[in-house]
């Protein structure tokens, strides 16, 4: 099954904010990670979150993180923030 993959509004702005190159490595994981099995853990690149409810998911994507949420029927990607950002970006949410 595909997931359909949705954006929030501050994440489409964080991901159009990215240098070309690392948004291209960006659209390319989401693609192969997250449209086919969001909810596969995988070492190197998709992490769940088990003791906070929002956001369930990260994938990393050499420095930059997706933050993500599954639901039934799609992937809604929350954020996406450098790795120096992510331990505040999450925090505050």
């Amino acid at each position: 099954m595909a997931y359909p993959i949705v954006f929030a509004p501050q994440a489409r702005d964080e991901y159009e904010a990215l240098p070309v190159p690392i948004r291209a490595e960006v659209r390319r994981a989401i693609k192969r990670y997250l449209s086919s099995h969001p909810t596969r853990i995988s070492r190197d690149h998709v992490r769940r979150f088990r003791t906070m409810r929002k956001p369930q998911y990260r994938l990393r994507v050499g420095n930059t993180f997706v933050f993500y949420d599954v639901r039934e029927d799609r992937v809604e990607v929350l954020t996406i923030v450098e790795k120096a950002e992510q331990t505040a970006r999450i925090l505050s949410t």
